[in-house]
């Protein structure tokens, strides 16, 4: 994201700019966390930006001095009257028709462009024209001949559909096809980009789509949904790593359960990596409703309790460490790890609710757990849980003033960590490494050893950017932030603070960036 606003900063010293973000209610939580920082770093540029949505919206910039508000009401009565004329183009309606068009309408322009459409396309008569926009919109469908059916195949892929799936799917000859979308396109309903076989094509209104969507009978749509995965799997392989979310909602609509949670899964894991947070959170959440569906209970467990650690994980980034939901989706994790035997690959569960409890200030529990899992870990010889209970106990030692007593589990668990075996133990939440040598830092700091502190803190904060992690990164300039308030170095405590910010900034981790 920073990438991208220096690269608006310089076009916009080069020459003024405009921007357009379209029907932002629709946007996606890191398109959106890039509208709010384009917002707040335009104050002092030359750019127009011009953001649409509708009144549910809720933007967190409004109110700033760089922002002003401008409601778009409905159309009054001479502008629906223009707006018919401009429609109508060189055919005059009689002025009775047009105020009809006028007063059903309510000022609504899709609605007056539409019903103006059909009666130019059915006569001038308003006898049997449909009353309301949905109806309007799928008389104009039916009246098109032959296009019914691609419309709705195009409107179950999606707003915009590409003309390679329309014909995987479609079972029309090739030449019906292109008329039926010449049809479609000439009326107006969608816009094309391109030839064929390389065309796209728009519906030019979301209520196009679901007004043509709508009418599929729910056995047929059902069909239509799984038709489209296969093709997209048949066809655009690619996809399925890039956007394996695509093959997702296309399964759940279709009723296939099974894959339908493979591939939330597989886009919150891959989500998650990217530390799209907000979106990994979101699809993982995808793909426990769609769980609870499955008939054989063991096999939903272990997804279960992999989803809902996974869960947890990324939420402690969105949310926060102490926020309900990331205790929610640890509660519920460490139960179902209990129930399947406490297996070792799920160690990031007990883990994290240590550290749910521990930032919630229940630190008597965070103690408890973090030595549950250390004895566990002992009794298996498994170092992987003996080093993440290190960690814990550490943190959470150092937080009831035992600071000899956490130097020696930090040190101990930084010993045994070896990068390759253990990488497993940070996915999708904290690198435990980046994480200890930050709270050894502070420890150390009060136990009288300043200099090695701020050389930890100089570590973790190094090992982060070298495994190319945000959100350890984040946390650790925060730690070292604060540690350098702790030894009086104000300057450079700015500077990191500021750096911190940014980074929390751009990749959506609210608790910190506050």
């Amino acid at each position: 994201m920073e990438a991208l606003i220096r690269q608006l900063e310089a076009l916009a010293r080069q020459q003024p700019l405009l921007m357009v973000f379209e029907d932002a209610h629709w946007i996606d939580p890191t398109s959106g966390e890039m509208l709010d920082l384009t917002i707040e770093r335009l104050r002092n540029l030359p750019v127009l930006l011009i953001v649409t949505f509708r009144s549910e919206f809720k933007p967190v910039w409004t109110g700033q001095p760089q922002v002003t508000m401008l409601t778009l009401n409905r159309l009054d009565r001479r502008n629906r009257s223009a707006l018919v004329a401009r429609i109508a183009g060189g055919e005059a309606l009689p002025e009775e028709v047009v105020d009809q068009i006028v007063d059903r309408t309510d000022g609504v322009p899709l609605f007056i462009e539409e019903l103006t459409k059909s009666v130019l396309e059915s006569g001038v008569s308003l006898v049997g024209i449909p009353t309301t926009l949905h109806d309007s919109l799928m008389a104009r469908l039916d009246r098109l001949t032959g296009v019914r059916l691609v419309a709705q195949i195009g409107a179950a892929i999606g707003r915009q559909f590409p003309y390679v799936l329309l014909r995987a799917v479609s079972d029309l000859p090739e030449d019906e096809l292109q008329v039926a979308l010449a049809c479609l396109v000439g009326s107006e309903l969608v816009f094309q980009r391109g030839a064929p076989p390389d065309a796209v094509y728009t519906f030019k209104h979301a209520l196009v789509q679901d007004a043509a969507y709508g009418s599929l009978l729910r056995s047929t749509r059902q069909q239509l949904h799984g038709q489209i995965a296969e093709a997209l799997e048949a066809h655009s392989l690619g996809l399925m790593d890039t956007q394996p979310e695509l093959f997702a909602q296309h399964y759940a609509e279709a009723g296939l359960v099974e894959k339908s949670v493979a591939y939330w899964s597989k886009a919150g894991h891959r989500s998650a990596a990217r530390s799209a947070m907000a979106e990994a959170a979101a699809q993982y959440q995808r793909a426990l409703d769609q769980l609870v569906l499955l008939t054989d209970p063991r096999d939903r467990k272990w997804q279960d309790l992999e989803l809902s650690g996974a869960l947890g994980a990324v939420l402690t980034a969105t949310k926060g460490y102490a926020a309900p939901e990331t205790g929610r989706a640890y509660a519920r994790a460490r139960k179902l790890w209990e129930e399947l035997g406490s297996p070792a690959e799920f160690l990031q569960v007990p883990y994290g609710q240590a550290v749910y409890h521990a930032i919630r200030g229940e630190l008597n529990m965070a103690c408890c757990l973090d030595e549950d899992l250390l004895r566990l870990s002992r009794q298996r010889n498994d170092t992987a849980g003996i080093v993440l209970g290190h960690f814990s106990s550490g943190r959470d030692l150092m937080s009831v003033g035992r600071f000899s007593s956490s130097r020696s589990h930090l040190e101990d668990g930084l010993a045994l960590y070896d990068s390759a075996p253990h990488r497993f133990l940070f996915q999708g939440g904290l690198h435990p490494r980046v994480n200890s040598q930050s709270v050894l830092g502070i420890v150390l700091l009060c136990l009288g050893y300043p200099d090695r502190a701020l050389e930890q803190s100089r570590a973790a904060i190094t090992e982060a950017r070298r495994v190319a992690h945000p959100a350890s990164l984040a946390l650790s300039m925060i730690q070292g932030a604060r540690l350098l308030f702790l030894v009086g170095d104000d300057r450079v405590m700015d500077e990191q603070s500021q750096q911190a910010v940014e980074i929390a900034t751009e990749q959506g981790f609210l608790s910190w960036r506050a």
